[in-house]
């Protein structure tokens, strides 16, 4: 049993934030039936390489990106553009409890596919709209794509080294805007079925990328609210924690650089960092006892802290500050990331029998329910769907479609 059983999702989103929010709505046990278009489906479908490899090693035309984005769905082929396609959404829809969509503002309503129609057909339903900018506003009819995001929403302005070191803005390296707003639209969908099993009336969920990036900027939007200052780029330092960072270590056995995080967060443990470090003067100093006056006086205490950071090495300062319980931690690769013994007991991996695939290795879950835990290839999961692969089976199940009624549909080039 699963924590969404029951749950029936028409899912007409593509790409990321969209598909984010409804995969982990399938992991959680709804049905989510992906709606895509006849022959090229989900952009992200040919977003590679990487490709899956099937069984004898050939390139199929599954892109990794889809994949992990798109397990536990069922894909549905529809063309909306058609007349008799939009009819067979709005068919769909009384049948669902969840809608999702982020096309551009305007184009379900010209579909015939938005809130104020649907709900029409189903006053309960849930219908969720993933868009760059959200339904009003002077940039409501722009389309949105996360690296601009990133941009206009702040993040990019306090990611990167400091100008005075040569740096300049980056964006983060996966799509955070993105996959933030399709957990903010997660959120958004379970509230509002809440509302509705209590009140049987949905709602119209409202999610836009670039609401979703500037209330993450989190602890340095407020800092900005309160103080009024405009935040910089400080690199892999904290705004408003000092030591925490990066710092270069001895070279690793090699001769190559090698660095550690290390992320002192409160006067106590610098203390112990401090005596770990063999300057233990340093954690009763005046100038730095105090976090307020590490933050003041950073530009002196970094300096002498970079210079100690260089005389052991990596395992060594691991190791001394584990056990000293001051926290720290290594720079991960994702070969290494996913070699972690924590990594593999924890599960984080999951591997699925794909149709083209016999062992599909994926990112799991990680949402852990002791009673009503996700779907997993044990748990009545489902692999990432072919395009279309569903089709006949979902029309026939929920709509009671004949072979006539199907052999149409594909002749007319609706499915």
């Amino acid at each position: 049993m699963n924590s969404l059983n029951g749950i029936r999702i028409l899912d007409l989103s593509r790409v990321l934030a969209g598909p984010w929010c409804t995969q982990t709505l399938a992991d959680l046990g709804a049905d989510v039936i992906k709606i895509e278009r006849p022959g090229s489906g989900d952009d992200t479908r040919t977003w590679g390489p990487p490709f899956l490899k099937d069984d004898e090693g050939a390139e199929t035309h599954e892109a990794a990106y889809y994949l992990g984005a798109n397990r536990n769905k069922r894909s549905v082929t529809c063309d909306i553009a058609k007349p008799d396609g939009q009819a067979l959404i709005r068919e769909l829809a009384r049948h669902c409890d969840v809608f999702v969509e982020n096309f551009k503002v305007g184009d379900m309503a010209r579909y015939g596919l938005d809130y104020a129609s649907l709900k029409l057909l189903n006053p309960r339903l849930v219908y969720c709209s993933v868009t760059g900018f959200g339904q009003n506003g002077p940039y409501a009819e722009r389309a949105g794509y996360d690296y601009a995001i990133q941009g206009m929403g702040g993040l990019m302005s306090v990611t990167g080294e400091r100008d005075d070191l040569g740096g300049g803005p980056q964006k983060v390296g996966v799509a955070v805007a993105d996959l933030m707003t399709g957990m903010y639209a997660t959120v958004g969908i379970l509230a509002a079925l809440r509302h509705a099993e209590k009140t049987g009336v949905g709602q119209l969920v409202d999610l836009a990328l670039l609401d979703t990036q500037v209330a993450m900027l989190a602890n340095l939007g407020a800092n900005y609210l309160v103080s009024g200052k405009v935040p910089q780029r400080v690199g892999n330092a904290h705004m408003n924690i000092v030591p925490y960072q990066v710092f270069e270590v001895a070279p690793a056995a090699d001769g190559s650089k090698d660095h550690l995080i290390l992320a002192v967060g409160n006067d106590a443990q610098y203390v112990k960092f401090c005596a770990i470090a063999g300057i233990p003067e340093l954690g009763v100093n005046p100038l730095f006892a105090k976090n307020r006056d590490r933050v003041h006086n950073r530009a002196q205490l970094v300096p002498i802290l970079e210079s100690v950071m260089k005389l052991r090495g990596k395992a060594d300062w691991l190791a001394a500050l584990e056990a000293a319980k001051v926290p720290c931690g290594a720079i991960n690769n994702l070969a290494e990331v996913f070699a972690d013994p924590q990594i593999e007991a924890r599960d984080m991996v999951t591997h699925w029998r794909h149709p083209l695939k016999s062992d599909l290795p994926l990112v799991a879950s990680p949402i852990k329910l002791s009673a009503t835990p996700v779907r997993t290839p044990g748990q009545g999961g489902l692999p990432p769907p072919l395009l279309g692969q569903h089709t006949e089976e979902v029309l026939r199940e929920l709509l009671d479609y004949s072979d006539a009624q199907l052999s149409q549909l594909k002749t007319a080039r609706v499915i």
